[in-house]
């Protein structure tokens, strides 16, 4: 209801805005009742539009009408009156007649027609009808109509187009030319209107010559410039007189004097010309000539003319009729106006190149993904051939198929997806990586494939959905990956595994340098300020998850309801997502929910096929895994799954019935309870999901049973079989765990006294004791059926998890407070005797032993694949299957790593059984792997390094227990201590517990230190005498030292376990993992992979640790006063242990290059001002000094490659130079430091540092030569050619800065290289003779006599001599002629007295 806006009178008041609607309806009553007239009327106006008159009648309208107002709007301010711009203009004049103005401007009819002027037509041919014998025109039919097609553009009636046809059948000139007809070819002229007549011959033979024709006219000349009337009329006379011209002409001298036009006419002429006649071609179809003549003189022309360019060639629409692949008919619908250019495609393939070629070639792909060969001709009928750049090529190229994935045509947009599938799947595989050059994946990637296939999945059509998911499963999903990590999952900790990210890498953010850190954006709003391109660039997972890929992958599940092999590819999808961020699948709305409820249901219907048209409704195997995956990425997500999405209730549902009665294909059903068994021992490496372990107790027990049967090799199910028997030994592994965790956490709950602890777990140690006989049995059962060819395969599969289990059942009883050691030490003999020796001895295990080859050796076992991309990680697993390395299907690091496990455990509880394994370590085939692996450089951090480093840990472990009690053993001390060394930097983020327990018990053990025994520093000290032989006795002998850091490797051992103190957490966290402290367990991911726990130069970690400590990062001096408590003896310990791998262990540190070594240790001189005066300081620096300028490590020392961690050396020294300016005080051994990178061969940038810059230190850097441990040849070979450096060389000397007493070391360079320099004949720039030139004047004028007298007659550098160099008695003739050259004098006498 509308309520109007009244103006009362009265006591009625004007409504308020605070008024409610009672309010406004309570005033409108009073108003009614108090009858006052309203001040607004309704008036009701007629419709205009439907022309009624009656009022308001017909009008519904509401009209308000005001009183007082008047009916015509106020008069405002007139405005100004419009004027026209024409009318001012124009001149008018006042006594001029209307009317001889109107008669001026009339353009009436009269006017037009009186200016009409006559056409001259006394050239124009009269045509009179023509006389026939028919009463009536004949009556024309369709067939006859379609043969006179008029030319194109030609407007003539039928009837007019018959009357011509009639005519020149019968021989006759037609009645009149057409325009058009005047503008046609002599060529299409010649054929219509042929004649008898001599001169009719004649144009025959003149129109092979292109642009002339005597019949219709001249082409270019059309007489429009001529004034008059005549112009026509001498356009023709001009066109005649130039025929007459070529008629007069032989054939020979028409074509010689049109190479002389077109070798002076401009191209761009000749070019205008040929396009004129290709226009008037072009005009008319052209008919096939009939005249022998013509086409005899036209190849005449085309064998004498020369090749054309292309921009000479004619189009190819003007091509004959005979050179088309086809001959039209007149029958053929719409082929009335030719194509020939389409006509082309009918013609036959060019046959393709028969010989290679060295030049690069577009890449070319059938619909199966292979690349086909350009030289290879395949049949047209496959489809592959296309009108595309290169037609004659079979095959689609890359960018072809990125434009036939946008067509408007389904099939073509679905063909180029699968295409695009199968390129990516058989590239991750390696196919190309031969044939092809670059990555294949990394070109699609930057030509935009992510995005391409995000659009398809939007798609409407199913089947172009169904490719683009398909396609975006061959790029993320490696199923060689996927197979090798379900293989290894039974292994030795082999639920564990890396997160497949890109590896972090730092951005250097140029906007955000120099302000404060509260102004600086955080890495949140950053993230968010880059693009979907920019994201996906470098993490394509991560750009996926920005464009909303996981809502349209709920979608496509929950609502199109996809066929089964799509419903496969979107599980693949979401398992490597959660892979990279479990987060985001879990939080995705619905994506799990529908997951659970349509692919793992509680109960289902039989398939009415084998092969189900639908996989909605049925248990999915590829579901269960990606709940597995999810799983390992935490206990929270792994309890979330359990309790809040049902996955308990699924797990009971599937196991507890044989694979066989889950009324699902037998493949299928042996993959979902393989799948639900991992799911299950993920969770209960967690301590979860206990409660089903004594629900299913029967079940397990029965399904161990049933495990010892015999195999049949052909069986199919064979390996799925296997692996459910796998999966549920590693279930009951993490059950013992489990189980053995309940005392010490029911312990700790007692005492914990409200303190967080977490909860005992549901399952007893009571709950487990009962398996050990069973699983005991079917282990002998395994050892005995070895001996069988046909059971051997799958036995050696099985008895690995049988050996972990054991190993994880006798670990936990040892800590149990039921433990009874008699009885366990009788059993362990026991188990011993009957099934470890006899297995040790076994040929097939020996066989496997024999096959062990490292992986960190073997750099192709574990090298990045060709299409391994940063932005999209793998695992590089590529044809493992048929691989030799760590995780192939015949790999012997599953059973030796596992045997070793059971041997370290049963050796820790009984020390007595360690010396009965002592054959496991003095095989060759074992001593041959430990050599290989001391001998390894691995460059690269592979997941699969893991596994064999378990094995190289348990190997050192068992040898830790046999080299203090087995003598055969202890032979090989040194190498299993190599091995150790080697190995720390080697372990991967996850076992930070493995390095802690090497460097506890192993690498300072002096037990495998056998050099340090009696007569090993000896050697080493006569080994230091013979190699400082040629030179001056050393200033520190090695023996001493040697004998105090082998006494001192307890307390060294304890420095460096004190400077790994902040890797506690780690090692902590990797103490649970690897010991089975299932409650205490996080996650089964391991850290991000990028790189080794421990860094390759972990020998310097004290000192680096001091310098960032006490030391300016920036190199600008000290930020502390005094050096913090007990740096002197950890420097004093860090300096033992690296003069104690120099002499002994230097192939363990090789992996630490000689300038990171240097770089090292000048940290003891920039750390402190007075730390290297200490003197035990000082005498093991001056050892390690004379350790690194060895020749072999001189030859080695590379300046100009920066140090790990430094951005170049130059800066470093910087640093040394200032430092040792300001608190050397002449040190000889902090001189060593300043002069070594001074050698020739190194960078001429430190030499102009010193020299330039710090000048002054040349004072106190008074090392001598006898101190030097560097020959003087480095420095003075070759000779210095920087000019800048030989005139400061020059300065320093004539300046006195640089004196012998002071320097005599740089003194003596100096000298060597002015000398050389100044007295040099060799060829040389303008520049550098006359720098020659003026220094030898210099240097003859010099007034210090001894000076010049060292800088003229210097001969060679002489250790052992008294001045440090030798002289001439008097300059040689060669130089005195040289000298005599720059002088400009003769026989000069102070020279000779010289």
């Amino acid at each position: 209801m509308a309520l109007c806006s009244f103006i009362c009178k009265g006591m009625i008041r004007r409504p308020k805005p605070t008024d409610s609607e009672a309010d406004l309806l309570q005033e409108q009553e009073r108003f009614l009742a108090s009858g006052t007239p309203s001040t607004v009327n309704v008036v009701r106006r007629p419709d205009k539009r439907s022309g009624d008159s009656e009022g308001a009648q017909g009008d519904q309208r509401d009209v308000v009408t005001i009183q007082d107002l008047p009916d015509e709007l106020p008069t405002l301010t007139p405005a100004p009156s419009k004027k026209s711009r024409l009318k001012v203009e124009r001149v008018r004049f006042e006594d001029e007649d209307p009317e001889e103005r109107l008669d001026r401007h009339d353009t009436h009819i009269s006017a037009v027609l009186s200016k009409i002027i006559e056409r001259d037509t006394s050239t124009t041919p009269v045509s009179l009808p023509a006389f026939t014998g028919l009463a009536f025109p004949k009556v024309s039919h369709r067939p006859e109509m379609e043969s006179m097609v008029p030319a194109a553009g030609e407007k003539r009636s039928i009837f007019a187009r018959q009357i011509a046809a009639q005519r020149l059948k019968e021989g006759k000139t037609p009645l009149y030319f057409s325009t058009m007809e005047m503008d046609q070819p002599p060529s299409r002229l010649d054929s219509k209107y042929q004649s008898s007549s001599n001169s009719f011959h004649k144009v025959e033979r003149e129109e092979c010559i292109p642009g002339f024709s005597a019949m219709a006219g001249p082409r270019l000349v059309s007489g429009q410039g001529l004034g008059g009337s005549d112009s026509t009329v001498e356009t023709l006379k001009i066109h005649q007189e130039n025929q007459g011209k070529l008629q007069a002409m032989s054939k020979g001298e028409i074509l010689e004097e049109q190479k002389r036009l077109l070798g002076q006419l401009d191209p761009r002429l000749v070019d205008f010309v040929r396009s004129r006649k290709a226009q008037g071609a072009l005009a008319s179809a052209p008919q096939p000539s009939n005249s022998q003549d013509e086409r005899q003189m036209e190849r005449e022309e085309d064998e004498e003319e020369p090749t054309p360019q292309p921009n000479d060639a004619l189009p190819p629409c003007i091509s004959p009729e005979e050179d088309l692949p086809v001959k039209p008919q007149k029958e053929w619908v719409h082929m009335d106006k030719l194509e020939p250019e389409k006509l082309e495609w009918i013609r036959d393939l060019p046959a393709p190149r028969r010989k290679g070629t060295k030049q690069a070639m577009q890449a070319r792909f059938d619909f199966a993904g292979t690349l086909i060969p350009p030289t290879e001709d395949l049949p047209t009928h496959l489809g592959l051939h296309h009108h595309g750049e290169e037609p004659e090529l079979a095959g689609y190229s890359l960018q072809e198929l990125f434009l036939l994935s946008r067509s408007q045509v389904i099939q073509q947009r679905s063909l180029a997806l699968n295409t695009l599938a199968h390129i990516l799947t058989k590239a991750r595989a390696g196919e190309f990586a031969a044939a092809l050059r670059g990555s294949v994946v990394s070109t699609l990637l930057d030509a935009g494939l992510l995005f391409l296939l995000r659009f398809s999945l939007d798609d409407n059509v199913e089947g172009v959905m169904s490719a683009a998911v398909h396609a975006l499963r061959a790029l993320l999903v490696s199923s060689d990956d996927e197979d090798c990590l379900d293989s290894t999952l039974s292994w030795f900790h082999g639920l564990a595994s890396f997160p497949l990210l890109p590896t972090a890498q730092e951005e250097e953010d140029e906007e955000d340098e120099g302000l404060p850190e509260v102004m600086r954006e955080t890495a949140q709003e950053k993230e968010e300020k880059k693009t979907d391109h920019d994201v996906a660039r470098k993490d394509v997972v991560k750009g996926l998850l920005r464009m909303k890929l996981l809502p349209r992958l709920r979608y496509i599940l929950e609502v199109i309801r996809p066929s089964p092999r799509v419903v496969q590819d979107v599980l693949g999808v979401l398992i490597r997502i959660a892979r990279h961020s479990s987060s985001a699948v879990l939080d995705c709305p619905r994506l799990m929910e529908t997951v659970m409820l349509e692919f793992l249901p509680c109960s289902w219907t039989v398939p009415a096929s084998p092969t189900p048209q639908s996989a909605y409704g049925l248990p999915v195997a590829n579901a269960m895994k990606l709940l597995r995956v999810l799983a390992t990425t935490g206990r929270h997500a792994c309890a979330r799954l359990l309790n809040s999405l049902g996955a308990r209730e699924r797990l009971s549902r599937l196991l507890a019935p044989e694979p066989s009665e889950l009324l699902l294909e037998p493949e299928e059903a042996l993959r979902v309870s393989t799948e639900a068994y991992r799911l299950w021992a993920v969770a209960a490496s967690y301590g979860q999901a206990c409660n089903l372990y004594t629900d299913l107790y029967p079940i397990l027990v029965r399904v161990l049973q049933s495990a010892h049967r015999p195999w049949r090799p052909s069986d199919p199910l064979l390996p799925l079989e296997l692996h459910r028997l796998q999966a549920l030994l590693t279930l009951l592994t993490q059950v013992t765990h489990t189980a053995g965790c309940h005392q010490e956490l029911q312990a700790g709950l007692v005492s914990s006294q409200g303190a967080e602890c977490p909860p005992p777990p549901l399952v007893t140690w009571g709950h487990v004791t009962g398996l050990q006989p069973t699983m005991l049995g079917l282990l002998k059962g395994c050892v005995r059926t070895l001996g069988e060819p046909v059971q051997r395969e799958s036995t050696l599969r099985l008895v690995p998890a049988y050996l972990v289990y054991m190993g994880a059942f006798y670990f936990q009883l040892s800590i149990q407070s039921s433990f009874n050691p008699v009885e366990c030490l009788q059993e362990l003999e026991m188990l011993t005797s009957e099934v470890l020796l006899p297995l040790l001895s076994h040929e097939a295990v020996h066989s496997l032993i024999n096959n062990l080859n490292s992986a960190v050796c073997n750099p192709q076992s574990c090298c990045p694949g060709p299409e391994t991309i940063p932005s999209l990680p793998g695992l590089h697993c590529a044809g493992w299957t048929s691989a030799g390395g760590v995780p192939g299907p015949n790999s012997p690091f599953p059973l030796i790593t596992s045997l070793c496990y059971l041997l370290d455990t049963l050796t820790s509880i009984h020390r007595g059984l360690v010396r009965k394994f002592r054959s496991l370590l003095l095989i060759e085939a074992v001593l041959g792997y430990l050599r290989g692996c001391a001998q390894a450089k691995p460059t690269l951090s592979h997941w699969v390094l893991r596994h064999e480093h378990h094995l190289l840990y348990l190997l050192l472990r068992l040898a830790c227990r046999l080299v203090p009690t087995d003598p055969e053993v202890a032979k090989h001390a040194a190498l299993f201590h190599h091995v150790s060394l080697v190995m720390l930097p080697w372990l991967l983020p996850g076992s930070e517990y493995l390095a802690h327990e090497l460097m506890a018990t192993m690498v300072f053990n002096k037990d495998f230190i056998p050099e340090g025994q009696i007569g090993g520093p000896e050697a080493a000290e006569m080994s230091e005498l013979q190699l400082q032989e040629r030179s001056s006795p050393p200033l520190q002998t090695l023996g001493p030292l040697l004998r105090e850091a082998c006494v001192q490797l307890p307390s060294v051992r304890g420095c460096y376990l004190s400077h790994l103190a902040h890797m506690e957490p780690s090692v902590l966290s990797s103490r649970d993992f690897h010991l089975g402290r299932t409650p205490w367990l996080n996650t089964q991911l391991l850290p991000e992979l990028s790189g080794p726990s421990l860094p390759s130069d972990w020998p310097f970690l004290p000192l680096v640790s001091l310098y960032e400590r006490a030391g300016a990062p920036d190199g600008g001096g000290l930020q502390v006063e005094s050096l913090p408590a007990g740096a002197v003896q950890s420097v004093t310990h860090c300096l033992q242990w690296l003069l104690l791998l120099e002499v002994w262990r230097e192939d363990a540190l090789r992996v630490v290059l000689p300038v990171a070594k240097l770089a090292r240790l000048a940290c003891i001189f920039l750390c402190s001002s007075d730390l290297f005066m200490e003197r035990p300081v000082q005498r093991l620096t001056w050892a390690l000094f004379r350790l690194l300028t060895r020749p072999s490590q001189l030859e080695a020392l590379d300046l100009n490659s920066p140090p790990t961690g430094l951005a170049s050396f130059n800066d470093l020294y910087s640093a040394l130079v200032g430092q040792f300016e300001a608190v050397s005080f002449g040190d000889p051994l902090f001189g060593c430091v300043i002069l070594l990178p001074l050698q020739r061969r190194f960078s001429v940038t430190m030499r102009l540092t010193l020299f330039g810059e710090h000048v002054g230190l040349l004072r106190s850097l008074g090392v001598t030569l006898e101190q030097l441990a560097i020959p003087m040849e480095r420095f003075t070979s070759p000779p210095e050619d920087s000019l800048p450096l030989l005139r400061l060389y020059f300065r320093a000397l004539v300046t006195g800065t640089l004196r012998l007493c002071w320097c005599p070391v740089l003194y003596v360079v100096a000298l060597s290289h002015l000398n050389t320099f100044i007295f040099s004949q060799d060829a040389a720039s303008q520049q550098v003779e006359t720098a020659r030139r003026s220094l030898l004047r210099k240097t003859h004028y010099l007034t210090d006599e001894v000076l010049r007298s060292h800088l003229l007659l210097f001969r060679l550098p002489q250790k052992d001599a008294e001045l440090g160099f030798n002289t001439y008695d008097q300059l040689p003739p060669i130089r005195q002629r040289r000298l005599e050259s720059v002088l400009g004098t003769q026989g000069m006498s102070d020279s000779k007295g010289e």
